[in-house]
């Protein structure tokens, strides 16, 4: 494998799910993990088996049907809790345990009630209790983004011995700047001794709106591994948006990372979690928002016309979206007007557009948004006898 690919391990079945009201039952899980696997994603976290009877079922019912992908489930620090997602992973042909601990003073202190020595203790004993069953075991470290460096470090060398292939350094709270974070994934490459008997994962939290920025920047410091989810969905404010990170590191091609991510189905699955999961993606949302590659601006539209380049870094088909939109209002220039009639098959000289101008201003103040019957409307009103209709 090579040491440039950066693993997507997708958690929206799990985190994303923690969404109030977005609740998935058995067959739509299933139904989103076979488009997960289909988009590229290497490890699907497909839930916490011990929390719920349904949620059991759900990742014993994925790890049936998923060939390619790693199908995880997570658990806490508990052996009953690794001992249950074991057995929902039974059928699962790349099985992964997911279990960890809270390493911030935080968590120790006022989660715990406890120490930095016996948490440590802790996380060492649910890594050799998850070897048990796979060889395949990653272990969080929650709240590493709050966590002191030299502590962290002491934490990941013993789970990595213990036998963690992965380790999770999340920033739970989303707290980190991102040379906060990269410092921090550096530390860890730098003073951890057996570093790399394991993939360093990334797993941000976007209270702060740095979960994309932090992920990268893990990765550029030598992580491999980016958790995150379809639209951005989690707790709070949400996770690393998957969309956005495969399309960085795609666009910077100059770093030399790269995912097995068919960036063509980013939009189709973007709206199939969206329509499944009741939550609708904001407009402006990079990558699959409805105004992604929408031009409203006039001197945006003279540009993009021009040459798409100007204003667009992504060609929409590329990530599986509909053509780009010049969406006419008052901020509209004559050349977007004279697209929007050509569209239409109205073709008008200079002059002609000149003229028609002056009215379409007048609609675009009293309309947010000029349709095609709008333009319908203007050009039977206005038609100049120059004009040729295709």
């Amino acid at each position: 494998m090579s040491e440039n690919k950066v693993f997507i391990f997708d958690t929206t079945l799990r985190d994303g799910e923690q969404v109030p009201g977005c609740k998935l039952n058995t067959n739509e899980k299933i139904e989103l993990a076979l488009e997960l696997e289909n988009l590229g994603v290497d490890i699907i976290e497909a839930g916490f088996p011990v929390s719920s009877p349904g949620d059991f079922e759900s990742v014993s019912e994925i790890s049936r049907i998923i060939k390619d992908a790693t199908v995880c489930a997570l658990s806490r620090a508990v052996q009953n809790d690794i001992e249950i997602a074991a057995k929902a992973l039974r059928h699962a042909i790349r099985p992964r345990i997911h279990t960890g601990i809270g390493t911030s003073d935080y968590h120790i202190k006022s989660k715990f009630n406890s120490t930095q020595s016996e948490i440590l203790k802790r996380a060492v004993q649910c890594v050799k209790w998850a070897r048990n069953f796979t060889d395949d075991v990653e272990f969080y470290a929650e709240d590493a983004g709050r966590t002191d460096n030299k502590y962290l470090a002491k934490v990941i060398e013993a789970v990595i011995k213990a036998g963690a292939t992965t380790v999770n350094i999340p920033d739970t709270t989303g707290y980190c700047l991102p040379h906060q974070y990269g410092e921090k994934i550096a530390f860890l490459v730098n003073n951890v001794p057996n570093i790399d008997k394991a993939i360093i994962s990334c797993h941000c939290h976007n209270d702060l709106g740095l979960a994309t920025a932090n992920s990268i920047e893990g990765v550029v410091n030598g992580a491999r591994q980016i958790e995150c989810t379809i639209n951005g969905l989690g707790e709070r404010a949400g996770n690393t948006s998957l969309e956005e990170v495969v399309m960085i590191l795609k666009q910077h091609k100059h770093l030399g990372l790269y995912t097995n991510i068919n960036a063509k189905k980013l939009n189709p699955i973007s709206r199939l979690v969206s329509d499944t999961m009741r939550m609708p993606v904001q407009p402006n949302k990079a990558i699959v928002g409805s105004n992604a590659f929408s031009h409203s601006s006039g001197i945006h539209q003279d540009g993009f016309l021009k040459d798409k380049l100007t204003y667009e870094i992504i060609d929409p088909v590329e990530v599986g979206a509909e053509e780009s939109k010049i969406v006419l209002t008052a901020r509209s220039g004559r050349s977007a007007l004279a697209f929007r009639f050509k569209k239409l098959g109205y073709q008008y000289n200079r002059n002609d557009i000149d003229m028609l101008y002056g009215e379409f201003l007048k609609l675009a103040d009293i309309h947010k948004e000029i349709k095609e019957d709008n333009l319908l409307q203007l050009a039977k009103q206005y038609q100049p006898a120059e004009a040729i209709v295709a």
